[in-house]
């Protein structure tokens, strides 16, 4: 059998009775902070493009644009929410596949169980199913070798899954729409050589997020894709996407963002704030700012005054400034009016990047950093391995709440904001209600 063909019989012989009660809060966990971000994401340039191309070229379905009214087929549903919870960098990742998994798996198995009329539970395991086959593999390609992690890459893999998987789908029709997605996945190879990040085009996920659903689609139709495009070891190591699993599922592996910026400059971020807090330093008493990590990290714009908020979500020493400056609320979101502050301009300027040999070891199954402040008094350092939010330094459920609080404060009431906590907290109970957030109509009291 081919690696494709193993793959979808293991995703369809997974029923959501069968998910222990830890998988399922992994999975609520991941929705609720994918929701903040989209909420918070819906009126950028990016997201707000999308939506209107969607709507001049897709049909009215049964699928719900988060937070409105308005419903499209489940492919444009998926391609839309995906844009919005991408937008601002806050989605949620998966470590041991270097990218966005939620953003694009979230988006598509909403949108098909709605247009299938499919449970909250079964949401709940079409996302968890979604994860692990997109983070299998993901995992399973040699990172040394690619010119770009980005997750559009693959996260098309996972919504194929989640998409089959509510679909009911045959094996070898899902098999033939996991083949269909990888071969046509978005490339994005400037994404690797561009010098311009700039730009909204990002890592792609939400067009591989609508290519993942559509793939079920021609598969259901008879359209077909290489099987075999798994099993060349020159891109993918097969024996690794099949391994049994270890402890827990890829959901329950994800890692949580407090800043909306690229996750290789978290660990960055926690130091220089420690520094500050521990030491009781003002910004201004720092004359210099050393940032010692891993040599990817050195492949990000890293401009000290980026032009656009996407540049600014890939820049470490901007987002080191806005931290100092502001402080680390000034990251839940970024936003536009930072790229014009003089301070933090001033701030960046003054941090240097480099490269280290023992950090550079540890990636990618960690993303650190160390962080060398220079003061008239003398230097200060500090080192961070596991940046907030990663699964061995967790944000709390309550920590994940009051990030959604914060980032929806603008758009919803505090009632609003509890209706939805309990809608998604209520999910796998058959009488739980996601109109609220589905439709865009909250019941206020």
């Amino acid at each position: 059998m081919y690696t494709t063909e193993k793959l979808a019989e293991f995703a369809l012989s997974i029923r959501s009775e069968d998910l222990s009660d830890a998988v399922i809060t992994a999975a609520k966990r991941c929705i609720l902070d994918l929701l903040g971000a989209a909420r918070a994401g819906y009126d950028t340039e990016s997201a707000v493009a999308l939506y209107h191309m969607a709507q001049k070229n897709f049909s009215a379905g049964k699928s719900s644009i988060w937070f409105t009214p308005n419903k499209m087929t489940a492919s444009a549903a998926a391609l839309v929410n995906a844009a919005s919870a991408s937008a601002l960098d806050l989605d949620d990742g998966n470590r041991k596949a270097a990218g966005h998994p939620g953003a694009s798996i979230i988006p598509a198995a909403v949108a098909v169980a709605q247009e299938v009329g499919a449970s909250g539970r079964d949401i709940l395991a079409a996302m968890t199913i979604g994860y692990d086959v997109a983070c299998r593999i993901g995992a399973a390609r040699d990172f040394s070798r690619l010119p770009t992690l980005s997750t559009g890459r693959w996260c098309a893999f996972g919504a194929a899954a989640a998409a089959g998987w509510l679909r009911g789908v045959s094996a070898p029709a899902l098999s033939q729409a996991l083949a269909i997605a990888g071969a046509q996945i978005p490339d994005l190879a400037a994404s690797g050589y561009s010098t311009v990040m700039g730009n909204h085009v990002k890592e792609g996920i939400p067009w591989a997020t609508m290519l993942g659903v559509v793939a079920v689609d021609l598969a259901l139709d008879g359209f077909t894709g290489p099987l075999d495009m798994l099993d060349h070891p020159d891109y993918f190591d097969p024996n690794q996407i099949m391994a049994a699993p270890g402890i827990g599922w890829a959901i329950e592996d994800a890692y949580f963002k407090p800043y909306s910026s690229c996750r290789w400059s978290h660990a960055a971020i926690d130091a220089l704030l420690a520094i500050l807090q521990e030491n009781g330093l003002l910004p201004d008493a720092i004359d210099q700012v050393t940032v010692e990590t891993f040599e990817r990290a050195l492949r990000l714009n890293n401009y000290p005054a980026p032009a656009s908020l996407e540049a600014a979500q890939y820049s470490i020493p901007f987002c080191l400034g806005v931290a100092a400056i502001n402080g680390p609320a000034a990251l839940l979101p970024l936003k536009n009016d930072s790229l014009q502050d003089e301070a933090v301009l001033k701030f960046a300027r003054r941090v240097t990047l480099t490269a280290d040999i023992d950090l550079n070891a540890l990636f990618p199954q960690k993303t650190p950093a160390r962080v060398r402040v220079t003061t008239s008094a003398g230097c200060i350092e500090k080192t961070v391995i596991d940046p907030r939010g990663d699964p061995a330094n967790p944000m709390t459920r309550t920590e994940l709440e009051s990030k959604f609080r914060r980032l929806t404060r603008n758009f919803l009431t505090e009632s609003q904001q509890d209706q939805i906590i309990r809608s998604v907290q209520e999910m796998d109970d058959g009488n739980h209600s996601m109109e609220i957030w589905l439709s865009g109509k909250p019941d206020t009291p």
